[in-house]
This record gives structure tokens, C-alpha cells and sequence, in this order.
């Protein structure tokens, strides 16, 4: 099996998509946020898919996977939190802050099913 297989799961394929998506909308955020909020909802939403890379090269140790898959979850929980941050101070609409939030998501519940189920992947 290729080490690249892990860019063909959905899980992967959702979090890039989603990852890329906040990138373009915080293109839009104020400049005193470079550093902060802008910065860090990049980092954790691109993180997701890292973790998953990471934890595909350490498939062969199961514990090791488990706890890069569970790091994947954390990084895509805490960009929920960035959104509603984005959202309360009005840098996206709150439809868009739900539309985000949705896929992040599902994103979680696929990480919690290979969390659950390290043996499917």
C-alpha cells in the first residue's frame, strides 16, 4: 500500500478541503489579526490533515497511530473554537460560521470512527 494512501480517505480529503476554504475566508480578516486569530485557525485547520499523514506513517505501531488520530481531533476541535471567534467579532456571517462548523464536524465524527475503529484504516 502506497504511504500516500492516506490522501484517498475522506476523512483527508474533507479537512484539505475545509482547511483550504478557511484559508481563503481569513484572507479577508483584519490585518491586526495576522497574528493571532488568523494565524491559529490556519494552523489547527491544516493540522488535521498533518496529524493524519503523520499517523498513516505510523500505522505500523497501533498505540502511535491512535494517539496521531487523536491529535488530529484535538487540532479540529480547536478550530471550531477559532470560528466562533471569527464569528463573535464579525469577521464571517454567522451562516458561514455554521457552514464551517458543519464540516468540521463531520470531520470529527470520521476521526472518532477511526479513533473507535483503527483496525478499518
Amino acid at each position: 500500500m502506497s504511504v500516500q494512501h492516506f490522501k484517498q480517505t475522506k476523512v483527508y480529503q474533507k479537512a484539505f478541503s475545509l482547511a483550504m476554504e478557511i484559508f481563503e475566508i481569513t484572507r479577508k480578516f483584519p490585518a491586526e489579526e495576522k497574528f493571532s486569530l488568523t494565524d491559529q485557525v490556519r494552523r489547527s485547520s491544516r493540522s488535521v490533515c498533518a496529524c493524519l499523514a503523520e499517523a498513516y506513517r505510523k500505522k505500523q505501531y497501533p498505540a502511535h497511530f491512535l494517539s496521531k488520530i487523536s491529535d488530529a481531533d484535538m487540532e479540529n476541535s480547536e478550530t471550531s473554537v477559532w470560528l466562533d471567534f471569527a464569528a463573535s467579532c464579525r469577521y464571517i456571517t454567522k451562516e458561514k460560521q455554521q457552514d464551517l462548523l458543519n464540516q468540521q464536524i463531520e470531520v470529527g465524527k470520521l476521526l472518532g470512527h477511526m479513533i473507535s475503529n483503527p483496525e478499518k484504516y
